[in-house]
């Protein structure tokens, strides 16, 4: 990776405000941080994950959403059935391989570990996301060509 690419990660991560920026390969690791306090928000995002849709929610409502959402098996939000699978890198979402392909999973798939769930382009390199654990899709809450962050979930496994 040369100047000019560093150059370009930092104007997409000005464009799209992002704060965080990790790029890992056989023998190549670039994290890129911003803003004053960069550590402690990224060690307060799983928090945030968490606690957004639940402050959001109405009083009454709000017992059962925070259950939901304090429980480990229920993934990381009171709309998710299962474990969250969190983007492992800031880059752009495709369901498919190919405009004309199938996508790569949809809700009430088996999938096993080392499948293939997804592809994240970053700096023009298609990156394959694969699955960590066997299990079923219960949720995708990423749509097709969606800008994603490091952290983000992108499906949900039971």
């Amino acid at each position: 990776m040369d100047l000019q690419d560093i150059k370009k990660i930092v104007e997409l991560m000005d464009e799209h405000e992002l704060s965080f920026f990790h790029l890992e390969k056989e023998d190549f690791n670039l994290k890129l941080k911003k803003g004053v306090d960069a550590d402690a928000i990224m060690a307060a995002m799983p928090m945030q994950q968490v606690a957004a849709p639940v402050a959001a929610a109405p009083a009454p409502a709000s017992a059962p959403v925070a259950a939901a959402a304090a429980s480990p098996a229920s993934g990381a939000g009171p709309v998710m059935d299962g474990e969250a699978i969190d983007s492992p890198m800031v880059g752009t979402f495709y369901r498919k391989a190919s405009p004309d392909a199938p996508n790569f999973v949809e809700v009430g798939a088996s999938i096993n570990e080392g499948d293939t769930i997804c592809i994240i382009e970053a700096m023009k390199v298609m990156n394959e996301i694969k699955a960590e654990k066997s299990g079923t899709i219960t949720a995708v809450l990423v749509d097709d060509s969606t800008a994603v962050q490091f952290g983000d979930t992108l499906f949900t496994i039971k």
